[in-house]
């Protein structure tokens, strides 16, 4: 059996779903000029590839309240570092965490509706065992915030 591509068509489809996730079947093969059965199929494929991991939506947070926006990187010693990012990944504030190379370990992106909240992430994160310090950047203006980049 042959291993399974991903095509042009596949790459249209994909970029029509980061535009509306919610946008139909029909809809893609009008635009694209495929059936709807195409798109189905395709959409199942880059489901079952693992390519459409899942369907959500873009949320304005700083409309919800949370201001704050943090980039930490933190260093971890003794051989722990899937275990200290399993826990970091778990804190309700926490969108990213990257296993990094360089002078850190890992770099986390968080969100909070204050500095205080801010304030109490970064002291349970130095509680973790085995992280040994961090260092918090603080950002000011949010340029691009979006995890979908141009296909």
């Amino acid at each position: 059996m042959s291993e399974e591509k991903v095509d042009e068509l596949d790459i249209q489809i994909l970029k029509e779903y980061m535009k509306d996730s919610r946008v139909s079947f029909r809809k893609i093969a009008e635009k694209l000029k495929v059936s709807a059965g195409t798109v189905l199929a395709r959409t199942k494929k880059l489901e079952k590839m693992g390519v459409i991991k899942s369907y959500t939506i873009e949320v304005d947070y700083r409309k919800l309240g949370y201001s704050v926006t943090a980039v930490t990187e933190i260093t971890v010693s003794g051989g722990k570092l899937l275990e200290v990012e399993s826990q970091i990944a778990s804190i309700p504030n926490t969108f990213i965490v990257y296993d990094i190379t360089g002078e850190n370990d890992v770099v986390v992106i968080s969100k909070f509706r204050s500095t205080e909240e801010l304030s109490r992430f970064t002291k349970s994160l130095l509680s973790i065992p085995n992280v040994v310090r961090t260092n918090t950047h603080v950002v000011l203006t949010p340029i691009k915030e979006s995890l979908n980049i141009a296909l």
